[in-house]
């Protein structure tokens, strides 16, 4: 099996080569591979290629995953239904005799892909159509977004206080909430990640919308504003609770502001601090953290083998690992994220509290998450072609239908290697532990631990 699993990887590696000739220059565009790592919002201080011209950028991600987990838990007995007695708190792979304490995770994963499309349209005026072509979520062809990002108005004859300090973002994306999603997960793009999952409350979505940007300096402002859904509708909501709902449905926006300070204090040290702030008041099914269309790379880790009486399948359970607080309603959170970098020492750092509910609870109920994280990388060798790390997260909160808090928290060490910009060959090793679940719950004294090994391609 190790044979097989190291001689796959490598030809995967060497098969990419063909995709990686030379591409054109886009402006005020973060690279797809090794060179967009540690890359936020694009720079509008930093020099931009010439516009010559429409051009068109075709890229791409590939990732193959091969993992050895072992989950386990306290697995009460609890009837499925009346007619059908099975255990429904037992495990994915649980053994014959209904022992969840060593349920088995091997294989190779269901490869994810991605398919990016960028648009030099006029000179600092940049399309970007964003596509997931495999995932565990989605796996046929699925659109994640589009949007335009205007920075210069070539119409106006480019007037240079625009050109030096404003940016305006509009279309359906990811909104700008946090620094976590510039480091993410997304499908087969995980050349940003140096660990193979996201936090365990994972704040992504894609929705309609716009972002103003202000930069001065090292600082930078935004406001943004969208629809607040994954998907836009023109429907109308009753003004009044409709079936188990306690609380009527209102259709408003989402509003979210974010404040940055990055600067290259020398060539060895970078510095930079950000707070983001995303509320919703009350919208019929907001996805903040529960947006992502592809996937957990952990598959199947800590899910049950019934989900609602029948076999769990990958696809309708594709979270593993992950968290979802239920704020679909009503939420509002803040995160605030630090990151230095000195010589080839890498610290990452996340402290978000969140706070919602959903229309079947009652306002001023509200339930409440914090959730802490924290990341140290050390990048060697002539290029930062090599690093090992490691990442600890942990999420304390009230589920919902829950009386007392749980807390879930997660051990990653990691390892990675650069064979050029477009490759990367990482492996993970994960320890993750849910505490203080109900007795009656499937994640009873639940813990997972094993190994990912992840081939990337980003061009």
């Amino acid at each position: 099996m190790k044979n097989g699993l190291f001689f796959s990887v490598f030809v995967l590696l060497l098969s990419a080569s063909w995709a990686f000739a030379q591409q054109p220059e886009i402006q005020y565009y973060r690279p797809w591979d090794k060179t967009g790592i540690n890359g936020f919002e694009p720079s509008k201080s930093a020099a931009q290629p010439a516009y010559t011209g429409f051009k068109i950028r075709i890229g791409g991600a590939f990732t193959q995953d091969f993992q050895s987990i072992t989950h386990s838990n306290v697995p009460t007995y609890k009837a499925v239904s009346p007619t059908n007695k099975t255990n429904a708190n037992l495990l994915y792979n649980a053994t014959a005799e209904g022992d969840s304490t060593d349920a088995t995770l091997s294989g190779f994963n269901l490869a994810m892909a991605n398919l990016n499309l960028d648009f030099q349209i006029e000179d600092g005026i940049r399309v970007c159509l964003e596509n997931y072509m495999s995932s565990r979520h989605h796996s046929e062809f699925w659109v994640k977004g589009g949007y335009i990002q205007i920075d210069k108005l070539p119409m106006f004859g480019n007037p240079q206080w625009y050109t030096d300090h404003l940016r305006v973002k509009i279309g359906h994306f990811q909104p700008n909430f946090g620094d976590m999603q510039f480091r993410r997960t997304d499908g087969g793009n995980t050349m940003y990640n140096p660990f193979v999952e996201n936090y365990i409350m994972d704040a992504f979505s894609t929705e309609i919308g716009g972002e103003v940007y202000a930069f001065f300096g090292p600082v930078m402002g935004m406001v943004g504003i969208t629809s607040g859904f994954i998907n836009g509708n023109v429907n109308q909501y009753p003004t009044t609770p409709v079936g188990t709902d306690v609380e009527p449905t209102e259709k408003k926006p989402s509003i979210f502001l974010k404040l940055a300070f990055d600067k290259q204090v020398n060539p060895n040290l970078r510095l930079r601090l950000s707070g983001s702030y995303y509320m919703n008041p009350s919208i019929q099914r907001n996805t903040l953290y529960a947006g992502d269309r592809t996937g957990s790379h952990y598959f199947l880790a800590m899910e049950p083998a019934l989900t609602a009486g029948v076999a769990t399948a990958q696809g309708s359970q594709f979270t593993s690992g992950r968290f979802d607080p239920r704020f679909s309603n009503e939420v509002s959170t803040f995160m605030i994220n630090p990151f230095v970098k000195f010589y080839g020492l890498e610290f990452f750092g996340a402290y978000e509290k969140a706070k919602g509910r959903l229309n079947s609870e009652r306002d001023g109920s509200e339930r409440d998450f914090t959730q802490m994280a924290a990341e140290l990388l050390y990048r060697f060798g002539s290029t930062e072609q090599f690093y090992l790390g490691g990442r600890y997260v942990q999420l304390t909160g009230t589920p919902f239908g829950f009386t007392d808090e749980v807390k879930i928290d997660r051990l990653a060490i990691a390892a990675g290697w650069f064979p050029s910009k477009n490759l990367l060959l990482k492996g993970e090793y994960v320890v993750q532990n849910f505490k203080d679940f109900p007795v009656n719950d499937y994640r009873n004294e639940g813990k997972f631990n094993g190994f990912v090994v992840e081939a990337v391609i980003g061009f």
